[in-house]
């Protein structure tokens, strides 16, 4: 849902803020070469991405600008892709910014500031030169501030009807060349989640602000952490399944909206569907299953009883959220459903069985990948890659005919340069001229899959501690705590509030819901390690006291946050570092498992409230995770 995350005091506003990178598109890992050099670009000067933007948006002769952002060193480009006897090349020094103007293929508002190359009338003429007088002459003279250049499309009068040009018939004296407006050129699908287009203003006519910024407004959408969702420059996107694609703002005052794109008539069919078994993240499961791994009934999607959501079926029309079903509306690691039972929110249905074809084991590289000749032809961000072969929509500097050795079949990845960053490949996508592919490389033992028995995994470097006597006690379904790892964390005036688990020595993960936002200022929070009591005295020795200085919130929905510790903690027999399990690990049927928390005693009068830790056996196949028995406390 869009509504605001009730933190606007907390970000660091800078009032009327635009960035001047949002007039530049951004490709990464790219260099931008004349061939042959008809005269050397200016000597690179030292700059942030944001001072290079700067000069190079009031500098009449650049049109885009290499940055590297390793020195701080910026070089201003008269050219951009589109100029002629220019290429693109791979190069992991640098990032090329190019002024939008100069590459999209429509417009915005009326389409003055458009500097395409489209230079036929919607009719099919051929349009005229600009600095030509024949067969029309005319007032229209090119400048270099203009933009009147060759016969392209401009609209140098501000004609509502957009960019047009004066016609080489001397019959047809001018006609507007019909170029679409950039929130019609692209449609979207479904909730727009694979929109790529280039609207980058909300509906209500605000500017975007770039995904790479945190200004005016913080947030955790980073294209390097999430690769796939397209969050180039300032597009609208839909990174987190919301009804349709938005974005953040460049006012201050209205964080985010938002955008008015065209919806495509016709609705895609769902691929790889399947019914008793899931693929991948299981988008496509439409099964019946309707109960969570724990056996807890599904809620109706249509329903907002127990529990309040915005997967409202006919907002999601392409995610078939029908009856109480297990579906994956948002992308999250399995198929999952909201529950029956108002104590429990979300539960993934992971005791559906993945689909056959889905249990080999994932294909990996070794060392760099040059050697890797596997068949995955999908980059990191999900684009499908460009055949090597191919001359389109890239002119490959490294093809099977210069490398013939390097087994470039097809349109799979591949490292031919030995590239430290693994396998890689030209792309199908204009704007991404390569990227590297979603090919992890090879450790040294093999990951165990979700079918394969996972009794052979052992625990060595943490969960330890020390066996000592319980003192007497009781706690109602449990026993007073022995968890080194389990930590207090408390607020600006030092009231527990919620509980966490240390898992490194400067880190503690604990859950989202005790956190009102991903970017909460924590000052003066603090965790305490190394006691029984929720409350313990002063001069209790084993007590250590950290503030937190960071907060990192887990994927979507998997409702785990990470905080990060000022200092690392020091581990001794009552603070140490609890367990996690590796990756695709399922717990084996029949484990004792144990879980820890911060309650009252019944009947025992405890002065202060005792950790306690509770004792129960795995369902077969899944654990179920429950809360510790409600306790009542002492008069």
């Amino acid at each position: 849902m869009l509504c605001p995350l009730g933190h606007a005091e907390l970000l660091p506003h800078s009032p009327g803020h635009r960035s001047p990178l949002n007039d530049f598109q951004r490709l990464r890992a790219t260099e931008l070469l004349a061939v042959p050099v008809d005269s050397p670009p200016p000597l690179p000067e030292q700059g942030s991405a944001e001072q290079c933007a700067q000069r190079c948006a009031t500098s009449l002769a650049c049109r885009a600008f290499h940055h590297d952002q390793q020195s701080q060193l910026c070089q201003l480009l008269p050219w951009t892709q589109h100029s002629p006897r220019v290429q693109l090349q791979k190069n992991i020094r640098y990032d090329l910014y190019q002024k939008k103007d100069y590459l999209r293929d429509c417009i915005v508002g009326d389409g003055s500031s458009y500097r395409g190359t489209r230079a036929t009338t919607e009719k099919g003429l051929r349009c005229q030169h600009w600095q030509a007088t024949t067969p029309h002459d005319h007032r229209f003279l090119p400048s270099r501030r203009n933009g009147l250049e060759e016969n392209y499309c401009r609209n140098p009068d501000q004609d509502k009807r957009g960019p047009w040009c004066y016609t080489v018939d001397p019959n047809v004296r001018h006609q507007s060349c019909s170029i679409k407006k950039c929130e019609d050129a692209v449609c979207m699908t479904c909730n727009g989640e694979d929109y790529r287009g280039t609207v980058d203003h909300t509906e209500s006519g605000t500017e975007c602000q770039r995904w790479d910024l945190q200004h005016p407004h913080k947030h955790p959408y980073h294209p390097n952490k999430y690769p796939d969702k397209g969050l180039d420059d300032n597009y609208c996107r839909n990174p987190d399944s919301s009804e349709r694609p938005w974005c953040y703002t460049t006012d201050p005052e209205r964080e985010r909206e938002y955008c008015r794109i065209r919806i495509c008539k016709k609705r895609p069919r769902p691929v790889n569907v399947t019914n008793g078994c899931f693929r991948g993240k299981g988008e496509s499961y439409r099964g019946h299953v309707n109960v969570t791994v724990s056996g807890i009934p599904c809620q109706r999607w249509d329903s907002q009883v127990p529990h309040k959501h915005h997967f409202v079926p006919e907002k999601y029309p392409c995610k078939d959220l029908k009856e109480n079903y297990c579906r994956n509306p948002d992308g999250s690691e399995a198929p999952w459903c909201f529950t029956s039972r108002p104590t429990v929110r979300i539960a993934f249905c992971f005791h559906i069985r993945r689909c056959p074809d889905e249990q080999d084991a994932q294909e990996c590289y070794h060392g760099h990948g040059k050697h890797y000749h596997g068949h995955v032809s999908k980059t990191r961000k999900g684009i499908t890659c460009q055949p090597w072969a191919a001359q389109t929509p890239h002119v490959p500097q490294i093809s099977p005919a210069t490398h013939p050795e390097a087994h470039l079949e097809e349109n799979y990845c591949r490292n031919p340069d030995d590239d430290s960053h693994g396998p890689w490949c030209y792309t199908m996508d204009p704007r991404t001229p390569f990227d590297y592919c979603a090919i992890k490389p090879c450790s040294g033992s093999t990951v165990p899959s979700i079918m394969e028995n996972t009794d052979v995994v052992t625990f060595e470097q943490c969960g330890q501690r020390e066996e000592r006597l319980q003192q007497k006690g009781r706690i109602v379904g449990g026993q007073p705590g022995n968890s080194p790892w389990t930590v207090s964390i408390r607020n600006r005036a030092g009231v527990h509030f919620c509980g966490g688990s240390l898992v490194k020595e400067q880190w503690v993960i604990s859950t989202r819901q005790c956190f009102f936002s991903c970017d909460a200022d924590l000052t003066g929070y603090e965790v305490q390690l190394g006691t029984l009591f929720k409350d313990p005295g002063p001069g209790d020795p084993d007590q250590q006291t950290i503030p937190i200085v960071r907060i990192v919130c887990g994927p979507s929905e998997s409702q785990l946050v990470m905080l990060k510790l000022a200092r690392p903690a020091a581990l001794t027999r009552r603070v140490a570092l609890i367990c996690l399990p590796p990756e695709r690990y399922v717990v084996p049927a029949g484990t004792i498992c144990e879980i820890a928390g911060w309650g009252e005693t019944r009947g025992t009068c405890h002065r202060q409230p005792l950790l306690g830790d509770s004792l129960f056996n795995t369902a077969p196949a899944k654990a179920i995770l429950s809360p510790l028995p409600t306790t009542s406390p002492c008069p």
